[in-house]
């Protein structure tokens, strides 16, 4: 899924491409502090190191991490709860919908 207003500000599938592993060297230190985040939130289940934290606020203030973490909490516990059920799909089409107000 891609929200539109992420492909207005520059989310091309060729970008997306670049977020595996050694994203460090391919995107922006802003982004790359968004996936230490992303990471440290899928990962095993602790505070980030002072590193990451440091990085998150040269970038964003505290409403911007908290919406980071939530909508990476949103979309990973839902993507549990479709495993579970089963719901998972064996191929994910790219959706193209309206960002949320």
């Amino acid at each position: 899924m891609r929200f539109d207003s992420a492909r207005a500000a520059g989310l091309d599938e060729e970008r997306v491409g670049r977020i595996a592993d050694g994203y460090e060297t391919a995107l922006e230190p802003a982004q790359v502090a968004a996936l230490k985040l992303t990471d440290a939130i899928i990962g095993i289940p602790r505070p980030p190191v002072d590193e990451v934290r440091q990085a998150l606020r040269a970038h964003y203030s505290e409403a911007e991490i908290a919406e980071i973490a939530m909508g990476v909490g949103l979309f990973l516990g839902m993507s549990k709860v479709l495993i579970n059920l089963g719901l998972e799909p064996e191929d994910m089409p790219i959706t193209l919908v309206p960002t949320p107000e």
